[in-house]
């Protein structure tokens, strides 16, 4: 692969042919915004929104869904939310099922 296709992939994110410009990355923005609360557990939803690309209201809902799963804990201090990640919950889809959501995010770390 040549320096100029190589720049094409990086900038563009195009993993197929170039008449399909679909864009994709390897992890979902769940993992993203679960990585960012690892990084900072008392992170607010306009960072986590900021770091993923997406709007505030996406990332609300990401981390709704995070905790309503289990993955996520939030504790309310003073006006600010506190996270804590429960390491011990096993990845949702069938391929990953019998590893923890903490080796995720080791393997990030």
């Amino acid at each position: 692969m040549n320096t100029d296709t190589r720049k094409v992939i990086h900038e563009n994110q195009i993993m197929s042919s170039p008449e399909q410009t679909h864009t994709w990355t390897f992890l979902s923005n769940h993992a993203q915004a679960l990585l960012c609360i690892a990084r900072d557990p008392e992170v607010r939803i306009r960072d986590i929104a900021q770091v993923v690309g997406i709007t505030e209201r996406a990332a609300q809902r990401i981390v709704a869904d995070l905790i309503a799963t289990e993955y996520v804990d939030r504790e309310r201090i003073g006006r600010r939310n506190h996270y804590r990640l429960n390491g011990d919950v096993k990845m949702r889809h069938a391929a990953q099922a019998d590893l923890r959501i903490s080796e995720l995010l080791d393997a990030f770390s």
